[in-house]
């Protein structure tokens, strides 16, 4: 039995349980969080290494062969997904200990967020259709709850919002799934990946992947879909958005380049240019809504929307470099997004407010902070030698290889744009004298002790490292990318692992 691929499932399933059990034990639950992501990251990477050194990693569940049982199959990109969950997930976790408030933790915080890593980790695992479905109800139900947790009115407007889109988008999924069950009489995707190379009916089979498009577009927050998440986002505590920040709408980003990857590749020069379309709106609509707020985490929800589209840019290409681009930039981004979110929480912490016109004296008072956001901050807009830049930089040779220059003139332009906001923020939060700190604000001293401020700044410290070793070190993981872009490109081996070999 392949026990590591199965891991990323038990391991936090069974730290959400421990945790409810723990329900009255304060110390206990924070620990059993702790502990519980990190042995997520560990398994993690022991599965990424499986995969590296033996190939595509299958497991059937119950002993029912595919495509009849359930099967979990872990290849390159879902390994390294799951891997950047599990970094996630352990930053979040040790952020949380210091700033989530006691109310959140005694009524399940602990435990929702490792039901919402299971499900993100369920749905990066699954080879099968309707079962990602599942994932992405795990997944629902997690976030929603962690959303509305507290009950603050801002909260549940925004949970509102977040969950009725999402259930549209669910009821659309399952609208699919069985339009494509219909069709293929399977829903094991390497089965379907199979069936679906020749189907008798062409265009009903392109009509089913626009309304998986639909579906998963909404869940990943490209254009016009994308209204629900800056609406919501910035509500929670920012360990929240943090973690929502990193993986929600790239569960979405990754059920579409696995679909349009392995099963809807019969008319690539319909379905791969709408995404190609849809990518660069998305990267328009998403920086100009970021210039446009004033307030840090507005700002920072709307440039997820904008990186989204440089995320799908390289699957509307399609080629493999494309593909590749698209990996690292997932990659990048998620680590970029999620530490400036962190970072956004130390400001609040320090003067009681998001409000970009309210803060300012960061730099001065915080000179470590400061230099803590220009790491992320610069990556998110490509400046050399960080992560961003070599993830746009293999997008645009993707794209001018392929004769895509509108998309490669938006994407770089839309690069400008996030730098400009990015400088934004620096001017107002950091760079600008500080204002007259409101009597609800506080510092690191009110934070409890030196302690609690240094494990306050370990996991940005720790996702900065990230970010400087996938800048300095990028040809390695860019190395990784390309093979991992190879599988997508040539499923065969994916098809071959599962049908032929499941375990």
């Amino acid at each position: 039995m392949k026990i590591q691929l199965i891991l990323p499932l038990l391991i936090p399933l069974t730290t959400a349980i421990l945790s409810l059990l723990a329900w009255n034990w304060s110390t206990g639950r924070r620990a059993i969080s702790v502990a519980g992501a990190f042995l997520l990251l560990a398994d993690a990477a022991w599965l990424l290494a499986t995969v590296w050194d033996d190939g595509i990693q299958v497991m059937a569940m119950g002993n029912w062969p595919a495509p009849f049982g359930i099967v979990f199959v872990a290849d390159l990109f879902s390994a390294m997904m799951v891997v950047i969950a599990g970094v996630m997930g352990f930053a979040v976790a040790i952020y949380s200990l210091v700033t989530m408030d006691r109310g959140r933790e005694s009524f399940g915080y602990y435990a929702l967020l490792h039901f919402l890593l299971l499900g993100v980790c369920g749905a990066f695992l699954t080879g099968d259709l309707f079962n990602l479905y599942v994932w992405f109800e795990v997944m629902l139900m997690a976030s929603f709850v962690l959303l509305a947790l507290g009950g603050e009115r801002p909260q549940m407007e925004g949970a509102i919002k977040y969950v009725t889109l999402n259930l549209i988008s669910s009821a659309l999924f399952l609208a699919a799934v069985g339009l494509l069950y219909g069709v293929a009489g399977t829903l094991n995707m390497a089965d379907l990946a199979q069936k679906l190379r020749a189907p008798d009916d062409a265009n009903l089979v392109t009509t089913i992947a626009m309304l998986f498009l639909v579906a998963f577009g909404i869940k990943a927050g490209i254009f016009p879909l994308f209204f629900w998440l800056p609406a919501s986002y910035h509500t929670p505590p920012v360990a929240v958005s943090a973690i929502f920040a990193a993986l929600l709408t790239k569960v979405g980003v990754y059920a579409l380049i696995r679909v349009f990857t392995l099963l809807f590749v019969q008319d690539i020069g319909y379905t791969h240019t709408v995404i190609l379309i849809l990518a660069g709106l998305t990267m328009v609509t998403g920086v100009l809504g970021a210039i446009a707020q004033n307030e840090f985490r507005r700002i920072l929800a709307f440039h997820i929307i904008s990186q989204i589209g440089y995320m799908i840019m390289g699957l509307g290409i399609f080629t493999q470099a494309a593909l590749a681009g698209s990996i690292f930039y997932t990659l990048h981004h998620i680590i970029v997004k999620t530490n400036l979110f962190l970072v956004s929480g130390v400001a609040h912490f320090v003067h009681g407010t998001y409000d970009l016109k309210k803060l300012g004296g960061l730099y001065k008072n915080f000179p470590g902070l400061s230099f803590l956001f220009l790491i992320p901050a610069l990556s998110l807009a490509g400046v050399p030698p960080l992560s961003g830049f070599f993830g746009k930089l293999t997008l645009a040779q993707a794209g001018i290889a392929s004769e895509q220059y509108v998309i490669v003139a938006t994407a770089l332009a839309v690069g400008l744009l996030t730098l400009f906001s990015m400088t934004k923020i620096w001017l107002e939060a950091f760079w600008k004298a500080p204002p007259q700190l409101p009597t609800e604000a506080c510092d690191a001293k009110a934070l409890g002790s030196r302690a609690a401020y240094y494990l306050l700044l370990s996991p940005i410290i720790l996702l900065a490292l990230l970010t400087l070793i996938f800048g300095f070190a990028a040809e390695a993981i860019l190395v990784v990318s390309l093979r991992a872009a190879e599988q997508l490109m040539n499923p065969a081996e994916y098809i071959r692992a599962v049908l032929g070999k499941t375990s």
